[in-house]
């Protein structure tokens, strides 16, 4: 567990120390629960590295499928009328994730502290979501709480069907992807040479190769002359990508690009209205405020665009207008979504009908995902055959040119 080092005040005198916590967060609460108010915090470089190793490693992640058993045995021991720290501790031994292990050891803490267990979920946004916590708080105010978990563990469950069913539709096509751009620099890196040498040792100084082969061994010398640049510059310019993407902006305008890409982007607005529908309707059936459930909510889209829609959406409807009036005239909503939360809102059972939307588009993803899937594969089989033959047709064609020469 990392160690930071912190300056704070206590009863008007400034302190200094050090403690082991698995964040600044774990820190702050640590020195709260002493009446001290922490000024600077800072995480020790030997620990501070490996830290960052961690994070570039994965290791510390939490899986979905950890996420969804912790909610439901969660759920099913306070049912039972469990005692909270002994259900934590529970978990915390049966869990085989090092990382999650100390984040329920440091939940157990807080809970015994008299911290609520929302709160202390909170602490690690990047294990449990605001829509996790949302929940959470709304069950412990509610005295629903295990309830509120199965609705949670539910929808964990169904997010990671949809990402098993995007996996395994992408992994053929991905393998195909793969090997072409393999096989195709390793012809024109290793294997174009020694073939250009062999025709041109075969048909003299004077031979004229026809302008596929010429062009096919021109790229070849450019790529091995200029390896190190190319491949320089390939990293460098896939790096540049993802640290671009990575910013606000950059994955704002990558997500407005998909949401242009033909076919690609029905896929991905049916995704978003399932999830919103479905988590929306978990928040509100939890009893959450509807301006708190488009903000939780709009943040597990995954969609930015989609996101600051919904954002300028809660605008109107703190205003006083209902929430499928802007969601009517929104590029990225279907018709229904709107018409359907209308009927919801008029008839007072928002989350039921969520509810069936977000099943409907969940049985659209599925389609959508076979026919990408079958149309897909055949494209790259067909584009792996012509990078193939293309290769084949400026070898063959110099060949038998030279054998009609020398049969002549």
């Amino acid at each position: 567990m990392p160690r930071f080092s912190y300056t704070a005040t206590k009863d008007g005198k400034t302190i200094q120390g050090s403690a082991e916590a698995i964040n600044r967060e774990a820190v702050i609460a640590l020195l709260a629960k002493e009446n001290a108010r922490a000024l600077v915090i800072k995480q020790e470089a030997g620990k501070k590295d490996l830290a960052i190793l961690n994070r570039l490693l994965g290791t510390n992640k939490v899986k979905l499928k950890d996420m969804v058993i912790f909610s439901r045995q969660l759920s099913t021991m306070i049912s039972a009328g469990v005692p909270l720290p002994r259900c934590l501790a529970t978990l915390e031994a049966q869990t085989t994730n090092k990382y999650f292990k100390t984040v329920i050891q440091s939940i157990s803490k807080d809970v015994e502290g008299g911290i609520s267990m929302a709160d202390a979920f909170a602490k690690y946004p990047h294990v449990f979501s605001d829509i996790f916590v949302n929940m959470v708080r709304a069950g412990e105010e509610g005295g629903i709480l295990d309830e509120i978990l199965k609705r949670v563990a539910a929808q964990l469950e169904q997010d990671s069907s949809m990402r098993k069913k995007i996996k395994s539709a992408s992994a053929y096509p991905t393998a195909i992807f793969v090997i072409t751009v393999i096989a195709f620099f390793g012809i024109m890196l290793f294997a174009m040479p020694k073939i250009g040498k062999i025709l041109l040792d075969l048909g003299g100084e004077d031979a004229k190769l026809p302008p596929l082969t010429l062009a096919m061994l021109a790229i070849s010398n450019a790529m091995k002359s200029q390896a190190v640049l190319i491949i320089g510059g390939s990293i460098g310019t896939v790096v540049g990508i993802k640290w671009y993407i990575s910013t606000p902006k950059g994955k704002y305008n990558f997500h407005r690009f998909l949401l242009r890409v033909p076919v690609l982007k029905d896929l991905i607005r049916k995704i978003a209205v399932a999830r919103f529908a479905r988590t929306f309707a978990s928040l509100m059936s939890s009893g959450v405020t509807v301006l708190d459930a488009l903000e939780s909510t709009g943040g597990a889209i995954g969609n930015k665009v989609i996101e600051a829609e919904l954002r300028a959406a809660a605008i109107e409807v703190k205003n006083g207008k209902q929430l499928s009036e802007p969601l009517s005239r929104s590029k990225n909503f279907p018709a229904i979504v709107s018409q359907m939360l209308a009927i919801g809102e008029e008839t007072g059972q928002i989350d039921t009908i969520l509810v069936k939307v977000a099943d409907f588009y969940d049985e659209e993803v599925t389609t959508v995902i076979d026919s990408l899937s079958s149309l897909i594969e055949p494209i790259m089989i067909v584009i792996l055959g012509g990078v193939v033959g293309l290769i084949a047709a400026s070898v063959m064609g110099p060949i038998a040119s030279l054998s009609k020469n020398i049969g002549t």
